[in-house]
């Protein structure tokens, strides 16, 4: 993701902000008891990391185990970026990566079903989700301070080592093999959301059942605060930072959100933004920002890229297949599209910006 809310979710859900919603009653089934007393609320406190090339935030119930619990969280993050990082020369997946068009490489357990996890994403979203994606590396430069739209020559041949159907994945051997010199995989759009999982599970696992979790734009918001669940702002993809066009009150679930607003460039007028659709090598059209919710945070984390590469119709038709996944849309005219289990749900604060500023 990439690509996402970072900082509008940090700062609407470690503020606290929170009410009780149809939405968690949904994921849940309607809690008893109400919002609690002063005389039984739980302080809560965070913890931060710096983990995966971004901020990693635990916010957990204070207490005696409170740190024990953020660094079982943290841990499981820098395993996860140990074996899975597509940028760690020392990685797993970076040899693999080096040995494409080679040998076959023996990879952990855990990577090996990621990797397959990842494949039968892109199989679900008709290849819009690929994670060799990372073929295209380079290709585009969006920190550049004079920035080019690359060649379509050179932008069709990188495409054309795009297919998460030639990954060649053997259980017994233990192996995972890349057939041609030139493909990669890269899973920045599904191991961030893979660590949240894991973290959930230990935290749960210490009998943990109240937290918030933050990494890389998405969260995974964990029982409830006091009784009543988190409350996460969706910003407003032409907006400042702080600028939340909606909110929704959650439990139990993670909220990912991909946009075209987090790394990108304008020439002549066209945003060109870091979502690529791993099709063309060129940037997706059609969504400002794609926010997905689901209990499982993997899931979560790549469908929010994959939407933003399908577009409406066809993201949304998915979602509305899919079990316990709903969706939160902006399109390119600034339009919301909510998917049938929010549509009373979603908190409007207002409608996102129009134009294109």
């Amino acid at each position: 993701m990439n690509r996402n809310l970072r900082l509008a979710l940090l700062v609407a859900v470690i503020l606290g902000l929170v009410a009780a919603g149809m939405w968690a009653e949904r994921a849940r089934g309607p809690r008893t008891g109400g919002g609690g007393s002063a005389a039984d609320s739980t302080n809560f406190r965070t913890f931060t990391a710096e983990v995966m090339a971004t901020t990693i935030t635990a916010t957990l119930p204070d207490g005696p185990g409170a740190q024990a619990g953020a660094d079982t969280v943290f841990g499981v993050f820098r395993r996860v970026d140990a074996e899975m990082s597509e940028w760690k020369p020392s990685s797993p997946l970076s040899e693999v990566n080096r040995e494409a068009g080679k040998a076959a490489v023996p990879v952990p357990a855990a990577l090996r079903a990621v990797i397959r996890k990842g494949v039968d994403l892109g199989e679900m979203t008709g290849g819009a989700f690929d994670i060799t994606w990372a073929a295209l590396w380079g290709l585009w430069d969006f920190r550049s301070s004079h920035p080019t739209v690359p060649d379509s020559a050179e932008a069709a041949r990188r495409a054309a080592l795009v297919d998460y159907r030639k990954v060649q994945i053997d259980e017994n051997a233990g192996t995972v093999r890349l057939p041609e010199v030139g493909m990669k995989i890269g899973l920045g759009g599904i191991a961030k959301g893979y660590a949240l999982d894991l973290s959930v599970r230990a935290l749960r696992e210490r009998g943990v059942d109240d937290f918030l979790l933050l990494g890389g734009g998405q969260v995974y918001a964990g029982g409830t605060r006091n009784g009543r669940p988190w409350r996460v702002g969706i910003r407003d993809p032409r907006g400042a930072p702080d600028d939340f066009f909606a909110t929704l009150d959650v439990s139990d679930v993670s909220v990912s959100t991909s946009g075209d607003y987090e790394s990108y460039f304008i020439l002549n007028g066209v945003r060109w933004h870091h979502i690529l659709d791993p099709r063309t090598g060129m940037p997706a059209r059609g969504l400002r920002s794609a926010t997905v919710i689901s209990p499982d945070a993997t899931l979560a984390d790549a469908l929010s890229t994959a939407m933003m590469v399908m577009g409406a119709k066809k993201g949304m038709a998915l979602v509305e297949r899919l079990p316990n996944v709903e969706a939160v849309l902006v399109d390119d005219h600034g339009t919301v599209l909510v998917s049938s289990g929010l549509e009373h749900v979603l908190a409007l604060l207002h409608p996102p910006i129009r134009g294109d500023g």
